[in-house]
């Protein structure tokens, strides 16, 4: 089993704690019985809008539903430095808005201490769409997600009782679970709730291509059609529908690096299973034009060189997918038109829509 398994499991318990009221105090002694709700506490109801040409999300709204209130919590959480030990990593540190909440600064994570990470910061969009979180779908639940960072030694590295207690102590977060929740009681569901209302509003489905596909705006270009025809020739297998991913886990022939801190077999780490080891999830390509570096290592900073891995750079091994074992081409012009037509999902209202941005 992973670490970053193990945390997961740890957080679980810790989630259900939380939920029958058995966080430890400062004293270590149990939390007194949940506070009844406010009399006449009722949030404000925030719209969240199914894209039209987006699928039905997996994320079940309706128990836990998003509200002005809890969206203004979730946000303050995503952005303070509380949640790491040593208050100097946020979630919003590594998984910034102008980038799709992905981290363009470096190739692999950073956490307490600068201490780096063997990852590339995966984007935040679209989650309400998503099973499974991480390149190697260690968590199945996006109200668990934020348990594996915080507790994770290497990112924000507390634990879950110890944020609980500074944002206990601090003078703002009582008065906005009060208003989000209807008491002052902060737990760790509460905590995971609002993140989570939070992150389900972090929806970009306003491209130039969203709009074309919809008829709300200009037609693609001839280069850009000739991209889009490419994609789905050789592309659309794997990023498919409108949120362009499946979901599944893949190996798409990356060279072994002899340099790499850790030989890491991702999603295999997880199942456990032979069948799935170097195998990652396939990442959506929304926003790819404003989120490099690219794959789950980091290793490409440009879509040129993305591009030129897959046109001959495969390499073959026992778990590499079928459709490249077939064999992969790209031509120079296919190239060329496929970036013009990835271009075309840069969705600049999301990136730049100050709902998102910290107060």
């Amino acid at each position: 089993m992973t670490y970053r398994h193990l945390i997961t499991l740890a957080g679980m318990v810790a989630l259900w704690c939380g939920i029958w009221s058995c966080q430890p105090n400062e004293a270590g002694s149990p939390e007194p019985a949940p506070e009844p709700t406010t009399p006449g506490f009722k949030p404000t109801p925030m719209a969240w809008k199914k894209p039209a040409n987006f699928p039905e999300p997996v994320y079940d709204l309706a128990k836990n539903p998003v509200t002005v209130q809890g969206f203004a919590l979730g946000r303050a959480l995503f952005y303070d430095g509380l949640l790491s030990h040593d208050g100097t990593v946020s979630c919003g540190f590594c998984h910034q808005p102008s980038a799709a909440f992905a981290h363009t600064d470096h190739a692999l994570s950073h956490g307490i201490r600068d201490q780096i990470g063997t990852r590339n910061v995966p984007a935040i969009q679209n989650v309400a769409w998503q099973r499974e979180f991480f390149w190697d779908g260690g968590v199945q639940d996006l109200d668990l997600l934020p348990i594996s960072p915080i507790q994770n030694p290497v990112e924000m590295g507390d634990t879950l009782a110890n944020v609980l207690a500074k944002l206990r102590k601090d003078p703002q977060y009582p008065g906005l679970f009060e208003a989000a929740f209807g008491t002052k009681e902060i737990n760790t569901e509460r905590m995971m709730k609002a993140l989570s209302q939070f992150m389900v509003m972090l929806v970009s489905a306003n491209s130039r291509y969203d709009k074309a596909v919809r008829g709300e705006g200009p037609a693609l270009t001839d280069t850009e059609t000739r991209g889009l025809t490419v994609f789905k020739a050789k592309c659309a297998s794997c990023h498919a529908t409108d949120l362009f991913t499946d979901g599944s886990f893949r190996n798409n022939g990356l060279p072994r690096i002899p340099t790499a801190k850790v030989d890491d077999i991702g999603r295999g780490a997880i199942s456990l299973n032979p069948d799935d080891r170097y195998k990652f999830r396939v990442p959506s390509l929304r926003n790819v034009e404003r989120t490099p570096p690219y794959m789950h290592d980091g290793r490409f900073w440009t879509l040129e060189q993305v591009l030129t891995h897959y046109a001959g750079g495969i390499t073959d091994s026992p778990t590499l997918d079928p459709a490249l074992k077939a064999g992969f081409t790209l031509s120079r012009q296919e190239q060329t038109d496929l970036i013009a037509f990835l271009r075309t999902l840069t969705d600049t209202e999301f990136l730049s829509d100050r709902r998102f941005i910290a107060n």
